[in-house]
């Protein structure tokens, strides 16, 4: 029997990270300065070259962000790792969450080992002054696996209330 869950997982987690780094090179040598917007779509959406050394929405815990944001990036791929182990061969859905959460922290966790100026983020999306934070692949790989993991799990939870076998 095939490995379904390894021909999905492997190839979402390895795309994402590849993708991730190599926009996050091209922000870098295309976008420098660091916060001069590039207008892509008016003012809606921007290409702003931004170095972020703590994590999400600002969290910080000051000079010691790099090496704890490393080391909880580092924690949570073993414990994707040993959920991934934990699905059946058949749970796609599952592992492409699980790939798009790993291959975004590890795509951050790259950038915070390569450089001490930060995670390079380079997406600016709002309108005006009402901006929401600028972000990167990795960034929206994590959210979109998130949201996809929620899902799963909801279906899989109304699935077992309900008795009844997926379809």
């Amino acid at each position: 029997m095939k490995k379904t869950k390894a021909l999905t997982f492997w190839p979402v987690l390895v795309g994402l990270v590849a993708v991730d780094c190599a926009t996050k090179d091209l922000a870098v040598d295309k976008l420098t300065p660091a916060h001069v917007p590039h207008p892509v779509i008016g003012n809606v959406l921007r290409l702003t070259l931004a170095y972020n050394p703590d994590a999400a929405m600002g969290l910080s815990v000051g000079g010691y962000s790099r090496i704890a944001f490393s080391a909880i990036a580092v924690v949570m791929l073993f414990g994707l790792g040993f959920y991934y182990r934990q699905i059946a061969d058949n749970g796609r859905p599952t592992a492409i969450a699980l790939a798009l959460i790993g291959g975004g922290a590890a795509g951050n966790l790259i950038d915070r080992l390569r450089s001490s100026r930060g995670v390079v983020d380079f997406i600016d999306i709002g309108v005006g002054t009402a901006r929401f934070w600028t972000f990167n692949i990795a960034d929206a790989g994590v959210f979109c696996g998130a949201l996809l993991l929620m899902l799963v799990l909801a279906r899989n939870d109304q699935v077992a209330e309900s008795g009844r076998p997926p379809g």
